[in-house]
């Protein structure tokens, strides 16, 4: 049986700018970029898991607004099902703590970057709505 592994995903946002961070060399997936978060654990909702991840994995607070997109992608370790929020920070400056690194880029350079395949669908709602 393939696993299905539930993981969420922030569109930060902040003075018309995107977020976007590259997986770090330890990472699966490592140099390519996403948008940053991490598993839902048992018993939260996605909002939960997203404001929990962005507080461990960025050290920043966030407000969790409107769902972007939810697709699934499947890679050799299982199947991702990833939900994308935009989010705006309510406090601290993002730090890539497991990232290699974090850039704000306006939507329309979104492209440019090397996405992790379950993000694409994301990247390119994001590009719809604020492109």
């Amino acid at each position: 049986m393939t696993q299905r592994i539930d993981v969420v995903g922030a569109v930060l946002v902040r003075a018309g700018l995107v977020l976007a961070a590259r997986r770090g060399p330890a990472m699966a997936q490592a140099g390519l970029w996403e948008f940053p978060g991490g598993k839902i654990e048992p018993g939260e909702s996605p909002r939960e898991a997203l404001r929990r991840e962005l507080r461990e994995e960025l050290h920043c607070d966030v407000d969790v607004g409107e769902l972007v997109e939810t697709t699934s992608h499947r890679y050799s370790f299982g199947i991702v099902r990833l939900t994308t929020f935009f989010a705006t920070l309510r406090s601290g400056e993002p730090a890539a703590t497991e990232h290699a690194e974090l850039r704000w880029l306006p939507a329309t350079d979104l492209p440019g970057l090397d996405w992790a395949p379950a993000d694409v669908p994301a990247v390119e709602r994001v590009i719809r709505t604020l492109g």
